[in-house]
């Protein structure tokens, strides 16, 4: 396992369908394997933290598969999982209500290429669309595939996705980006939380001219394939 390396500096970059919450159906069940797969196959990519502004297409548009921050986590993870397009989605919610969003970065109208890696954006978003569920200091609460958001010292906003393994002390791992690549490690607890997020998109969003999946492949889906293509006589 990769070890999470907190960097010096981190910027505010780090996220309509129907959340479900409180009790947990096989439907919801078996959302969040896939979320939870997806984000997994995260932690195999070689990812170089990179939080700088870059200018992206639209709608599906990404960074270098190469590099990303804690918010692409969760981008490429829905992405992956259920060809949801959270560039399209927070830019549409915010071109209709701009005024419900931070201003933290003194904007006066969205932008499509930062919006979404934003994490306050994303706790923004969650929120509106009923996705949010109860802070809590139980760790059974936190289910696999939920989203979790915090403030590392007190001020600087992180995300990420809760796995479905637990460290040695029954607490949920989580699954994020917070300078050394995705890793999947004991974070939960060990910060303060500031948003718990519940969110199974219902619809697939298209996330129009994205990249070709393949641009999202980590190094395990490529050593199946070869090996699949060796068996064959390929």
């Amino acid at each position: 396992m990769k070890r999470a390396l907190i960097p010096s500096s981190l910027t505010f970059l780090c996220l309509t369908f129907s959340p479900l919450w409180g009790g947990v159906s096989a439907y919801a069940n078996m959302e969040s394997d896939v979320i939870v797969d997806a984000a997994r196959e995260r932690t195999y990519a070689d990812v170089r933290y990179d939080p700088k502004y870059v200018s992206l297409k639209y709608p599906g548009g990404d960074v270098s598969p190469d590099t990303g921050v804690c918010t692409d986590v969760i981008i490429r993870t829905y992405r992956n999982a259920f060809g949801f397009d959270f560039q399209k989605a927070v830019h549409e919610d915010m071109r209709g209500n701009f005024s419900q969003y931070p201003k933290i970065w003194g904007l006066k109208r969205p932008d499509k290429n930062i919006d979404h890696r934003r994490v306050p954006n994303l706790e923004t978003y969650l929120k509106r669309k009923g996705a949010a569920v109860p802070i809590t200091k139980n760790s059974d609460d936190y289910l696999p595939g939920d989203i979790v958001s915090w403030r590392l010292g007190g001020r600087l906003p992180h995300i990420g996705i809760v796995s479905d393994r637990k460290s040695e002390w029954g607490t949920p791992l989580i699954i994020h980006n917070v300078g050394a690549g995705p890793v999947e490690d004991d974070l939960l607890f060990n910060t303060d939380i500031h948003g718990h997020f519940r969110y199974f998109p219902k619809g697939n969003m298209p996330a129009g001219n994205s990249q070709p999946t393949e641009a999202y492949f980590t190094k395990a889906q490529r050593f199946n394939q070869a090996l699949e293509k060796a068996s064959l006589g390929k």
